[in-house]
């Protein structure tokens, strides 16, 4: 079965802009991305970030393929670095490679870990996150779009792992560049502390005997 896919922007400098693709009957949109991937693996590490389209119109990621179809694959189009929700680890040089740019003399980095102790001291097994997505997706281009706002020409990339995270994984990464270190030590603390306050996603500690609920940073 033949599908043409698009890249577009950031992509398509990783991949081509127009691909032939031969994928096996039933192949959905996932198994288009992983063909795609093989043949220019750069492409990888913005898989959280990408949204498919089948046909002219946007489509889940389990859509069905049918042959001859027209499919993209879409970077972010809000602006700024990539930014979004991730059920599995995140690649954080990926994101300060797409973040940083010429212009910019100072990049600063912000890693949130799952740590195996609570603050009352219990030990933790792992750490759980549950988030609203569709509102998080918006509430996170919406951080991302005030930072570059109050610290114009700077560049800023929010991603927060959802789902199980085990101990000494990244939880929450966020990468701000800027022309100097001020302003990008400034902006993500301001990212930081708008994500606490705003983004709808709980954490779940989960202990040897039993498990509590709490708001990250918390």
């Amino acid at each position: 079965m033949h599908v043409t896919v698009r890249c577009f922007a950031t992509l398509r400098e990783l991949a081509a802009d127009r691909t032939e693709l031969t994928v096996a009957p039933g192949a959905t949109l996932t198994e288009a991305w992983t063909v795609l991937a093989g043949k220019h693996p750069g492409l990888v590490p913005h898989r959280p970030f990408v949204r498919p389209a089948r046909n002219g119109a946007y489509a889940p990621w389990d859509e069905v393929l049918a042959d001859g179809d027209q499919v993209a694959f879409l970077p972010p189009v809000s602006g700024g670095g990539p930014s979004g929700l991730t059920d599995g680890p995140i690649d954080v040089p990926a994101l300060e490679t797409a973040v940083a740019g010429s212009a910019h003399g100072a990049v600063v980095t912000f890693v949130g870990r799952a740590r195996d102790r609570a603050d009352d001291g219990r030990a933790v097994v792992e750490l759980e996150y549950e988030a609203y997505p569709e509102m998080a997706a918006a509430v996170l281009a919406e951080i991302v779009a005030e930072a570059e706002r109050r610290w114009p020409g700077g560049v800023v990339a929010i991603v927060h792992r959802v789902g199980l995270v085990p101990i000494g994984q990244a939880a929450v990464a966020i990468v701000t560049a800027a022309g100097h270190r001020s302003e990008a030590y400034e902006a993500n603390r301001f990212v930081i502390e708008a994500i606490k306050e705003r983004l709808p996603i709980w954490k779940r500690e989960r202990f040897v005997d039993g498990s509590e609920w709490k708001r990250p940073g918390a």
